[in-house]
């Protein structure tokens, strides 16, 4: 595939196509920084997180305008899910990074009862950020925060699918943070296979599960721990015990929002045929409510990032039923919010992630045969429920596994900092946001100091070994049950 970083001149792409041959001349230069200690000390963690707050706010206008230009994305949405939570991010971040870097002390043995026991938070070192095209600021910065609090070295890598973004965070972001421990490398397939060959300590990467192998492949050469935050088909559970209209209107923001391409969106719905009728009809009521008789002209619906991707999801218009929406039109890469009904399984829609504005319907005949479906695919990033039965509710958070959980509404699970945000499975491995995020980019080091003295304590784990010996060891060392030891 050719560098897809765009430019308005040749020269340009000459000086940069210099630049992708030197990826190995950046890592070296990170991993000095890195391995001279610049990134340990607490105030300099804390003036990169001023500085990409600084750089959120003095680029607001032209962070929505690009994109505005790779998505259509409305001002309403950049806002929301874009700039506010990665502030939110920073702002904990610089409030809660002194408690997050200190030593955390631990309950010790007998054998060990003189001795200091505790967690050190090491930054793993050189780490590479991979960000998808859906959410290209959000997706890229907010696990950038947590590489940086815990006082890592970062190499970022924007999707270059989203290029007025790519280019804008390769322009504007090296302008804010130390050149010396934080690039941004704009690559293509080709250029970024190449640079998956070098060893990194930590790989972030965001995007779809067939590239997650792919970037785990890389990884494994070298034995880099990684966290991929993929996707997956998320169910959603209408119960014949729920406010219908409320449902519809929750469902139809999350499922419509960026133009549907949100791996957290609701992929499909399950519920009875008495139900499906009833929510069908709440459903074009609220899309009507939310983007007009006519969604093309709304301000407020965003579009197809590109040409493949439209082709792709307007391919799947063809399976079941279309009973809203529906219409095309390629030039603005535009497809209506549509629903589906009489899918079956088998089809294509359901065999794949949607990342549109398109929501199958399929029906069942309750709660135990959707959880049954649900537990045959393989495991989702999210799961959603709608009832206003507690017992269903619990039903679905316990015969069910999935990354996130949420009843009653869509994606809000994962604006809170104070919950881990990752999948399981297929829908990917690790997890970040908050201190969880500062958690995924530290190696938890195990720390033991002792004493060069009391050497008579040590004398029953030595050769010549008797049983007596043996049994005053395992004491010391077991602990016992309903025991606890002082952590100081």
């Amino acid at each position: 595939m050719a560098f897809h970083c765009r430019y308005i001149t040749v020269s340009r792409m000459v000086v940069e196509v210099a630049q992708m041959a030197s990826q190995e001349e950046v890592l070296e230069r990170l991993r000095s920084s890195f391995l001279a200690g610049k990134t340990r000390d607490a105030k300099f963690r804390l003036s990169q997180l001023e500085a990409l707050a600084r750089f959120l706010e003095e680029n607001r206008k032209e962070i929505c305008h690009s994109l505005k230009m790779d998505l259509s994305k409305p001002q309403f949405e950049s806002e929301l899910s874009e700039l506010s939570l990665v502030r939110s991010e920073i702002n904990l971040a610089l409030s809660s990074l002194s408690s997050w870097m200190k030593d955390e002390y631990v309950t010790k043995n007998l054998a060990t009862t003189f001795d200091t026991a505790f967690i050190r938070k090491d930054p793993f070192g050189v780490v590479l950020i991979i960000g998808p095209w859906n959410y290209p600021v959000h997706l890229t910065l907010l696990p950038l925060v947590g590489a940086i609090a815990a006082g890592n070295c970062v190499i970022i890598k924007p999707s270059e699918i989203s290029q007025h973004t790519e280019r804008l965070l390769a322009d504007h972001l090296p302008r804010y943070l130390d050149k010396d421990c934080f690039a941004v490398i704009c690559a293509g397939a080709d250029d970024t296979s190449r640079l998956l060959e070098n060893k990194f300590d930590y790989i972030f990467f965001t995007g779809n599960t067939h590239v997650g192998k792919i970037v785990m492949a890389a990884a494994a050469k070298h034995l880099t721990p990684v966290t991929l935050e993929l996707g997956g088909k998320n169910p959603c559970y209408v119960d014949e015990e729920c406010d219908i209209n409320n449902a519809a209107r929750r469902i139809s923001w999350s499922r419509y929002f960026n133009a549907g391409q949100t791996c957290l969106a609701p992929d499909y719905v399950l519920c009875t045929q008495k139900t499906r009728d009833q929510l069908v009809e709440a459903l074009k009521a609220t899309v009507m409510e939310f983007y007009g008789q006519d969604p093309k002209v709304s301000p407020d619906l965003g579009r197809i990032i590109n040409n493949r991707h439209f082709h792709r999801v307007s391919a799947l218009l063809s399976n079941g039923n279309i009973v809203l929406g529906g219409q095309t039109d390629e030039a603005e890469k535009y497809i209506a919010p549509t629903i589906l009904i009489d899918v079956k399984e088998s089809d294509p829609v359901m065999q794949e992630e949607i990342f549109g504005p398109v929501l199958p319907i399929l029906t069942i005949s309750g709660l135990d045969m959707a959880i049954e479906f649900i537990n045959r695919r393989e495991r989702s990033l999210a799961t959603y429920v709608y009832s206003s039965k507690s017992q269903v509710v619990q039903q679905f958070l316990e015969r069910t596994s999935s990354g996130g959980f949420c009843a009653n509404d869509g994606l809000l699970h994962s604006t809170l900092m104070s919950l881990p945000f990752g999948g399981i499975g297929h829908s990917g491995m690790g997890k970040y946001h908050g201190k969880f995020s500062f958690d995924t980019f530290c190696h938890q080091r195990a720390c033991l100091l002792r004493s060069d003295g009391r050497e008579k304590l040590n004398e029953i784990r030595y050769p010549p070994y008797t049983q007596r010996h043996l049994g005053m060891a395992v004491y010391a060392m077991e602990v016992k049950k309903g025991w606890s030891c002082s952590i100081q």
